[in-house]
């Protein structure tokens, strides 16, 4: 087993999926709803969350493949993505890649926020999906890689769910304060994580490395 791999998994899994900055967007999606009624879109977004999670990591190396895209193109694009994403983690401000404010407009009025906005865009949003291409192509195809990196995303979607169940006694607990400190911690690991990405997508490129 590769610690370093494990380690990148887990990292990458937590910092993206950012179970602490869910709390506020699960209590403003759901702001018109009962407690109860929270439980049950908060149990919907994270099981449809893992599902197109687990549907990309199967499809997604096909797709690729398809598409022609390299894994050192595809890591250098990710990188990219994910440091723009780490940029206003570090500033502590929704990222525009999870949901724009009119999405959020949105969320605020519908009737059942668990698959729009909270599932696709905020829990699975492209950054989400990007990291979970990024670990499967890096895998290689090799199973205990493959087993860890869907243990990395089934343990921070468990965390996720217990932070968005608890969201309302959280935000009491750590305040906007707290949340937007762990934030930035998670933002400075994901932008770290985001510019190896690019290196190593760099360093493979063929045509860099004549």
């Amino acid at each position: 087993m590769d610690a370093k791999f494990v380690a990148t998994a887990f990292a990458t899994a937590f910092t993206i999926i950012d179970p602490i900055g869910m709390i506020p967007m699960t209590l403003a999606a759901t702001s018109r709803v009962s407690p109860e009624r929270r439980n049950q879109i908060v149990d919907q977004a994270v099981m449809v969350a893992a599902g197109v999670m687990l549907f990309m990591g199967v499809v997604g190396r096909v797709i690729l493949d398809y598409l022609g895209i390299t894994l050192p193109a595809f890591m250098i694009a990710g990188g990219i993505l994910l440091f723009l994403i780490a940029i206003d983690m570090l500033f502590a401000r929704p990222t525009r890649a999870k949901a724009t404010h009119a999405e959020e407009m949105e969320a605020a009025t519908t009737e059942n926020p668990a698959v729009f906005p909270l599932a696709v865009p905020m829990i699975a949003g492209p950054g989400t999906i990007a990291t979970v291409l990024l670990l499967v192509n890096l895998s290689h195809g090799d199973r205990l890689d493959l087993a860890i990196v869907a243990l990395a995303y089934v343990v921070a979607l468990i965390v996720t769910w217990l932070c968005m169940r608890g969201s309302a006694l959280l935000q009491r607990v750590i305040g906007t304060t707290g949340i937007n400190v762990v934030t930035r911690l998670l933002g400075i690991i994901l932008a770290a994580l985001a510019v190896q990405f690019v290196v190593n997508g760099l360093v493979q490129t063929p045509l860099l490395r004549r």
